[in-house]
């Protein structure tokens, strides 16, 4: 993403990165705003992936649910459902003349006006390479200190076949153990049920008629029976931030800089808007102030609000909606009432969770 957004600049990229399809076929929500992102570099398809025109917010247990929908926002959809390779393939097909090394960087020295970075080649051996600014966009596997915590619980993922089609609707089910998503994804639902860590082992191994049973019995019949599901798969959940000094001229961006909760669908979205700030700013200023201390300063300035807000949001949902508490149970069935019945508070809310915290495209 960022290469493509600077075509043109006069900035040149060597990209590192190691094999995409390791990432695998898990399906990505993608908000209308990242669509614009991608749309703007050449990476959109001629044929859009599975659109979200409506996402359903209800709680287990509890009173009160809100909608929200595209129409209300006065745009076509909200978002989109689409496998990371085919993410990656949209890229790669945009890239027609990339210049990349396949591996991963390894270490990196900062000096006075330039960066010195070794790669472990995933051929074998090792290349160094100088340039005036290291952006990190690895997932946070470098080994820089985080801070944050763990919320004590996994992803399962996996795709279900329901006994009703998903209409283009997405669902977010709030339980005491942790929010359960059903992504409209093709002609079936990507799952994504975060659950206690100590549950998960047993939601992979029992058996597929077992698993739906409890599926359904945790999120309820609006989708009528849950009918089938493809493999599972599991990862833990945790909130992590990282930053690098401004004397390093090294820059995080994307799951490298912020790693999230999956439950409001903002990590990749957030990833795309600092590729995209980053680019803006790299396109307005002279190619030797790149990476210095000022410059540096400046993009995480100019990132601090919307990278705060997508990350005190996505925490306070998860603490507030993943217990068992009768008195905020009530208060989350409030909340929900309220914010059903007025539509400039959805639409303000939705219009950030798609455009980031300051709502504008």
């Amino acid at each position: 993403m960022l290469a493509l957004a600077l075509r043109g600049s006069g900035a040149s990229t060597l990209q590192v990165q190691v094999d995409p399809t390791m990432q695998g076929e898990r399906p990505i929500a993608l908000s209308y705003g990242s669509r614009l992102l991608l749309e703007g570099v050449g990476a959109w398809p001629e044929s859009p992936p599975t659109a979200i025109c409506e996402i359903h917010v209800s709680q287990q247990g509890g009173f009160g649910r809100t909608l929200i929908r595209a129409a209300d926002c006065e745009l076509p959809a909200l978002g989109y459902v689409a496998p990371y390779s085919a993410i990656h393939a949209w890229l790669s097909a945009a890239d027609a003349v990339r210049r990349g090394l396949d591996g991963k960087v390894i270490g990196w020295k900062p000096a006075a006006d330039h960066i010195e970075v070794r790669i472990g080649l995933s051929a074998g051996g090792e290349a160094r390479r100088r340039a005036r600014m290291l952006v990190l966009a690895d997932g946070g596997h470098a080994g820089l200190e985080a801070s944050g915590r763990d919320y004590g619980q996994h992803a399962v993922v996996a795709d279900v076949r329901t006994e009703q089609a998903h209409h283009n609707i997405a669902w977010e089910r709030f339980t005491s153990d942790g929010p359960i998503a059903l992504l409209p994804y093709e002609d079936r639902h990507a799952l994504v049920w975060s659950i206690d860590a100590g549950a998960v082992r047993g939601l992979l191994e029992m058996p597929q008629t077992e698993f739906l049973h409890r599926l359904g019995a945790a999120f309820g019949s609006r989708l009528g029976a849950f009918l089938g599901a493809g493999p599972r798969a599991a990862f833990p959940l945790a909130l992590r931030r990282r930053s690098a000094d401004p004397s390093s001229r090294t820059v995080l961006v994307g799951n490298a800089a912020q790693t999230l909760h999956p439950v409001a669908g903002q990590g990749l979205n957030l990833g795309l808007r600092d590729a995209a700030e980053l680019a803006r700013l790299v396109g307005c200023t002279p190619n030797a102030e790149l990476g210095s201390i000022a410059f540096l300063t400046r993009y995480s300035l100019q990132r601090k609000l919307d990278r705060a807000a997508g990350i005190h949001f996505t925490d306070v949902l998860v603490r507030l909606f993943s217990n068992s508490s009768a008195t905020l149970g009530l208060a989350r069935g409030a909340a929900l009432a309220l914010l059903d019945v007025l539509p400039p508070a959805r639409k303000f809310l939705a219009r950030r969770m798609i455009f980031g915290a300051r709502g504008l495209p």
